[in-house]
């Protein structure tokens, strides 16, 4: 089947360009309380679900071991822009286990915003694994193998105990099952998993409820959800949607970008999981999609919705700064969100 158009692209008062998409809305009891398009294929939501990878560094006691603090938590569940604040947090998570940057299997990346790679040019330096935006989980990847004295060698292997363990915590959380014939490898070189969209969904909305899961779980994703919420400068960096949404909303969402147009969240006071993917891939229209959804469920303050409205309608700007057009929901995609 064919997504629905979700978002337009103007230029003047012409739509220029559409974005299709899917969307599933699920409750932490499984029930779809809203879908549109195609919520039953399997979607890569790569780092989408760093928060559910990152349970499982909780619950082993690694973290209270090496008393990681909120701002490590959250870079743990972050894909960050690689600002100083970011490789600093991830040297001092690995520093607190025993480790250095050499034991990371991320790779080098620089960071997001050219004044960031200005900064490194003007100290004669190169962007390494720290910058990669992955670092901070792979930093608590190896945090736990090293708490549990399981070996940090090749932690990103399909059969490693930490991926094993990641595998476990996903397939009990969203139902779905993880197995090699549905693993592609991410961009951080970890395994990641072709999974239904609804079941990704299904498992953000009982990481933000804890409804579903043990105490001992429960407790883990409330550790890394209050972690979040609380430090989301550490979950991505300036000008991301992520780190805006959730500093606006101080509590009420959780919010999660993965690459390729993907996000996940959670909505605890509705008890709602969220998926969705922007089909082409574009992070534009996933953000306009997301932020359509929260204006759609939530009663907003003042406050909110000022910060909401410009991630949901962005403007298009040419290279003098002038307005030619903006980024927004389509008419048919507001009505059909009124519905739920």
């Amino acid at each position: 089947m064919d997504n629905p158009v979700l978002v337009e692209v103007t230029r003047g008062n012409i739509v220029e360009s559409r974005h299709r998409g899917s969307i599933a809305i699920v409750d932490a009891d499984g029930k779809l309380a809203f879908s549109a398009g195609d919520v039953e294929q399997g979607i890569f939501a790569r780092s989408a679900i760093k928060a559910l990878q990152a349970i499982p560094m909780v619950e082993s006691g690694a973290a209270e071991a090496l008393d990681y603090d909120d701002a490590e938590l959250a870079l743990a569940c972050a894909s960050h822009n690689g600002e100083h604040v970011h490789a600093s947090s991830a040297r001092m998570m690995l520093f607190k286990a025993g480790l250095s940057e050499e034991n990371l299997m991320c790779g080098p990346q620089w960071p997001k915003h050219m004044e960031d790679c200005v900064s490194l040019i003007k100290a004669d330096e190169t962007p390494c694994q720290l910058h990669n935006n992955c670092s901070g989980k792979h930093a608590g990847f190896l945090a736990m193998a090293k708490t549990l004295g399981i070996p940090t060698e090749n932690y990103i292997d399909f059969d490693h105990p930490v991926q094993a363990e990641i595998r476990n915590v996903i397939e009990q959380m969203s139902g779905g099952i993880l197995g090699r014939d549905v693993c592609g490898t991410d961009g951080c070189s970890i395994p990641t998993y072709a999974m239904e969209q609804h079941k990704t969904a299904l498992a953000f909305a009982r990481f933000g409820t804890g409804v579903g899961l043990d105490q001992e779980r429960s407790k883990a994703a409330e550790v890394l959800y209050e972690a979040c919420v609380n430090e989301p400068y550490m979950v991505a960096g300036k000008q991301r949607f992520c780190t805006e949404v959730m500093d606006i909303f101080r509590g009420r969402v959780f919010a999660k970008t993965g690459a390729e147009g993907v996000f996940c969240a959670a909505l605890p006071e509705l008890g709602f999981g969220i998926t969705l993917k922007c089909d082409d891939g574009t992070d534009r229209g996933a953000e306009v999609m997301m932020a359509s959804i929260i204006r759609s469920l939530l009663p907003l303050s003042d406050e909110e919705e000022k910060g909401l409205r410009s991630w949901e309608h962005q403007q298009l700007k040419n290279r003098r700064d002038i307005l030619v057009g903006e980024v927004r929901p389509v008419e048919d995609f507001k009505r059909l969100l009124k519905t739920m």
